[in-house]
């Protein structure tokens, strides 16, 4: 699996970690930073990170600052982004099958490493339950807007 990474100076250290977990299960990682423990601002990493996944480059997205929230919400800006944060695999299971979740965003100061990656593992593994879900997520997709028709 493709999966598109992203972190404020805040994540960096998890991100590192789930990076090195990824490649070591086979997945390909898109880094798109930050590679710096210099005070950046959020919107600017979860921006390429749900571009990618919005254009196909991507097949998941995991999104890292310090409480989630903020990349939570700006990755869930993007039509077609569906970020969830988890903070713990039950989590993971449900956004995965109920709501199809294609970014998963984590709160650095909040949760553990070896949690981290339980959570990912969880969120890369289980599929989308379909069915009534599938009906839910289209009225959301009928409510969204594309960064295209925000310029």
């Amino acid at each position: 699996m493709i999966v598109a990474l992203g972190s404020d100076h805040r994540g960096i250290d998890l991100k590192s970690k789930i990076a090195d977990f990824l490649k070591a299960g086979g997945h390909t990682v898109l880094d798109f930073g930050t590679n710096s423990n210099e005070s950046v601002d959020y919107p600017d990493f979860a921006s390429p990170v749900a571009q990618s996944i919005v254009t196909g480059k991507a097949e998941r997205g995991i999104l890292i600052c310090g409480s989630g929230i903020g990349m939570c919400i700006a990755a869930n800006k993007y039509k077609g982004i569906r970020a969830a944060i988890c903070c713990s695999a039950d989590l993971a299971v449900r956004a995965r099958l109920h709501n199809d979740a294609n970014v998963l965003c984590f709160g650095a100061d909040f949760i553990t490493v070896p949690e981290a990656l339980e959570i990912t593992k969880t969120f890369l593994d289980t599929g989308f339950e379909g069915g009534r879900h599938q009906r839910r997520l289209d009225k959301i997709s009928g409510i969204e807007c594309s960064f295209l028709d925000n310029k």
